[in-house]
């Protein structure tokens, strides 16, 4: 091992052993430019508010966008079909005959009687309106809704015992899951 000299002579004696803060140049002080406009005039209202009013920067353009806009869809006025038109996107929807109101008293009475056998998609069917609109006119109340409910949920319970055991676990995570919501 070298021998080691003693601290004295190993730092002269004005040398400092610490770093020095960097010197840092002061924020960025942007100027008004309400104050700093030579074209502004000021008017003072009262003894704490001044209105200042600045004239616009550059006098209008007659190539403005505003005024002359250089998008064909900010011109005036649709321009007229000459070609053919694109295919229609979608079948198009069929108008729905109005039903009377001795229709839908005799589509709530056939429900009513019986609604294992009117179902909404029959009964749309056989009136010309759609499932939606049966719906929403004679919607299924109490025991007869229960009923249906159970049997639906009957047909889940058998479809979900066909189940394999990695679906069933998946699914009851998801409940687990949502559980948590």
């Amino acid at each position: 091992m070298k021998p080691r000299l003693p601290l004295s002579l190993r730092l002269p004696s004005f040398a400092r052993s610490y770093a020095t803060r960097l010197p840092e140049r002061p924020p960025y002080r942007a100027p008004d430019p309400l104050r700093n406009n030579p074209n502004a005039t000021y008017q003072e209202l009262s003894e704490s508010v001044t209105f200042i009013h600045r004239p616009p920067p550059t006098a209008p353009s007659p190539l403005s966008y505003t005024t002359s806009p250089a998008s064909p869809l900010l011109k005036d006025g649709p321009t007229p079909v000459t070609g053919a038109l694109p295919p229609q996107v979608g079948k198009e929807r069929e108008a729905h005959p109005r039903l009377s109101d001795e229709a839908i008293a005799k589509m709530r009475d056939l429900r009513r009687a019986d609604p294992a056998t009117w179902t909404r998609g029959r009964l749309a069917k056989e009136f010309g309106c759609s499932p939606w609109f049966v719906g929403k006119i004679i919607s299924l109340k109490g025991p007869d809704r229960r009923r249906a409910l159970e049997a639906r949920e009957k047909a889940h319970e058998a479809a979900r015992e066909k189940w394999g055991e990695r679906k069933s676990l998946q699914m009851d995570i998801r409940k687990k899951r949502k559980e948590f919501w």
